[in-house]
């Protein structure tokens, strides 16, 4: 799937997030916030003026959110995002409550909404991680021109063809058909047992 794909992902098939922003004294703070809208390159959400999580938003200008479906572990898929956020005002008020006609219920007249304001994560990165699948699948998106930077695991041309990585590699995921072997990224859980085990140091968390 590409970007856009897991952006629309989180507000089509999750909606509700748990959203992490700082507090002047440098200590986390979560939030549920419901994902409202996406683009090609951006999720869109609503909050209030009046509420310390404008604050947090103004002031760091940055927030980090999981979103998660599944009725139990082994059936959840899990969206992971951290990116810049800016406040766009008012204007898209109308056309969020057109998609999102519950907000209705909260904020049901036109001076009642005046509270609230539009924000729009306009660049990040971002991790799927879907755990109803055997192997595990997952896989790394950037969106609104962000770097990509995901850490993973390697296995460098020190591969001696041993097999102790492979043995204590809990999804299978390491491909042992060649020398040096290679580890297949999107089933890696990142538990680090290769890196561990590997007794000439092939291993190479990058």
């Amino acid at each position: 799937m590409t970007a856009k794909d897991y952006l629309n992902y989180v507000v089509k098939e999750i909606h509700t997030t748990i959203v992490a922003t700082v507090d002047d004294a440098g200590l986390p703070v979560t939030a549920a916030i419901d994902m409202m809208d996406s683009d090609d390159n951006s999720l869109y959400f609503l909050t209030a003026r009046g509420k310390s999580f404008y604050d947090r938003l103004k002031n760091r200008e940055f927030l980090a959110l999981t979103a998660m479906k599944g009725e139990n572990t082994m059936s959840s898929v899990a969206v992971s995002i951290r990116g810049k956020v800016r406040e766009l005002g008012n204007e898209k008020i109308p056309m969020l409550f057109e998609k999102n006609p519950y907000m209705r219920n909260i904020y049901p007249t036109e001076d009642s909404m005046q509270a609230l304001t539009v924000f729009q994560i306009y660049e990040g990165t971002g991790e799927w991680f879907d755990l109803s699948k055997k192997p595990i699948e997952r896989d790394s998106f950037v969106f609104g021109g962000a770097e990509r930077n995901e850490g993973c695991y390697f296995i460098t041309d020190k591969c001696i063809g041993c097999g102790s990585c492979a043995s204590v590699c809990p999804q299978n995921c390491i491909i042992t058909n060649n020398i040096p072997y290679t580890i297949e990224r999107e089933h890696c859980l990142h538990c680090g047992n290769c890196l561990t085990v590997c007794p000439v140091s092939a291993v190479e968390r990058r």
